[in-house]
């Protein structure tokens, strides 16, 4: 089962669908005024951040029932569940961690690689015992050591990345972690798809830092 949020004042929802199904078998609109952003499960519950409206809302993720509106303390970009607490994003360089059942913060991990910080932070996921994030406006996907921040691997989407002539928000915006050791799946705003990846045991060691930071 995947679920999905999707952003745009007044087009922003929750949706959920059978892995593979074109159509979602349940949704529901955000309010006009919310732009939805980044989701992740917290148990029987679905968090749901938005962009700079300053709330995040808990779903029943099964209903996709609203439960409760809480505030939020930054902008809203990603969030993923990560070894029982939940990291966030906004764009910068910072990861913040969370409490997974209030989403209070109490921590901050400065992602940097070769020295130097790595901003744009946007979708992210846990997998592997790493954060992985997609680079906003960029075709990387990187693995983020929790405990020191250090980009440890830089994986190249371009074989996946979609053409959409005169659409420049048509990016690079949607990281799921499947079952499978280095499984994902990735897709992105407007795309018309959803792409199955897997990266190789042997992948490609990390890069330079400048494919990232400059």
């Amino acid at each position: 089962m995947v679920w999905e949020s999707s952003g745009g004042y007044g087009e922003s929802a929750l949706r959920r669908y059978p892995l593979g199904a074109r159509e979602p078998e349940g949704q529901t609109a955000l309010p006009a005024e919310l732009f939805g952003e980044g989701i992740c499960p917290a148990g029987d519950h679905m968090w749901q951040l938005t962009w700079r409206e300053r709330v995040a809302l808990r779903w029943d993720a099964w209903s996709l029932e609203l439960v409760e509106t809480i505030p939020f303390n930054r902008e809203g970009w990603g969030i993923c569940a990560a070894d029982g607490m939940v990291l966030t994003s906004d764009g910068t360089s910072e990861l913040i961690s969370r409490d997974p059942g209030t989403l209070a913060p109490y921590g901050r991990i400065q992602v940097h690689c070769d020295g130097e910080r790595v901003t744009e932070l946007n979708d992210l996921e846990w997998a592997g015992g790493r954060v992985w994030a997609n680079l906003l406006g960029k075709r990387y996907l990187v693995g983020i050591d929790p405990g020191s921040g250090e980009v440890t691997d830089i994986i190249d989407a371009k074989a996946v990345m979609e053409r959409h002539w005169g659409d420049q928000e048509a990016v690079l915006n949607g990281v799921a972690a499947l079952p499978g050791p280095g499984e994902f799946l990735l897709t992105g705003k407007n795309w018309r798809s959803m792409y199955h990846v897997r990266l190789a045991e042997d992948r490609v060691p990390k890069e330079p830092a400048e494919l990232i930071t400059g």
